[in-house]
């Protein structure tokens, strides 16, 4: 699997420079750092890190971050980005920490490319601190973006989305036996005009949709 996201480092990046990708990075950022609410002084573990673009905010809020990936080239990014940081490879659904040893942990879009995504969302709950928070965001199965990729990777053997795993909004709370908040993001197309979509956006969060393409959970540990 870590051989997948080797190449994509750069792709990433770029992707996140184009008109429409900033806004879609803003709405997202907006949405996590909601959630997270990252504090000066916390200890907070990112699992799935990529190239660090997602956990920069959290150091810039104040937080200390340990962030895992599969992939080494995707480490190598996000350690250049924030050199003072810890990053190691280590596998989400085999967490190399004691119970309970963030104050939270948060993964972004890495959960879709997890099979066993009740392993990977015990392991993250089981390392984080009791009062502490789990935020997870994945790809939404209820977005036309799923229906999209999953076409595409049916025409094509050798896309990513071939080892990608689309959860609903339901199947994704049913992974955890707390209750927590639920909430998407990204409800317009991919070929959207970059000022519409803020303004699609808006309408759908307004109307309480739930098929936006971002997909995140949040769940405070008892």
């Amino acid at each position: 699997m870590s051989q997948l996201f080797d190449a994509m480092p750069d792709p990433y990046e770029q992707w996140f420079l184009t008109p429409l990708g900033a806004v879609i990075k803003q709405l997202e950022l907006d949405l996590i750092m909601q959630l997270v609410q990252p504090q000066p002084g916390e200890h907070i573990l990112d699992a799935g890190c990529g190239s660090g673009i997602f956990t920069e905010p959290l150091v810039t809020a104040g937080a200390s971050i340990t962030g895992i990936d599969v992939s080494r080239p995707m480490l190598e990014w996000a350690e250049k980005r924030l050199p003072e940081q810890q990053f190691l490879a280590a596998d989400i659904c085999d967490l190399p920490f004691a119970d309970g040893h963030f104050d939270k942990t948060v993964s972004i879009t890495a959960l879709e490319f997890i099979e066993d995504a009740q392993r990977a969302m015990d392991e993250m709950w089981r390392v984080t601190k009791p009062g502490g928070l789990m935020v997870v965001a994945t790809l939404n199965g209820k977005s036309p973006w799923a229906a999209r990729r999953k076409a595409k990777a049916a025409a094509d053997k050798d896309s990513l989305f071939n080892h990608a795993w689309f959860r609903t909004p339901q199947e994704l709370a049913e992974l955890m036996s707390v209750s927590g908040e639920i909430h998407t993001a990204i409800h317009f197309e991919k070929d959207a005009d970059p000022d519409t979509a803020v303004q699609v956006e808006a309408q759908a969060l307004a109307n309480g949709e739930d098929s936006g393409a971002f997909l995140i959970g949040c769940w405070r540990k008892p």
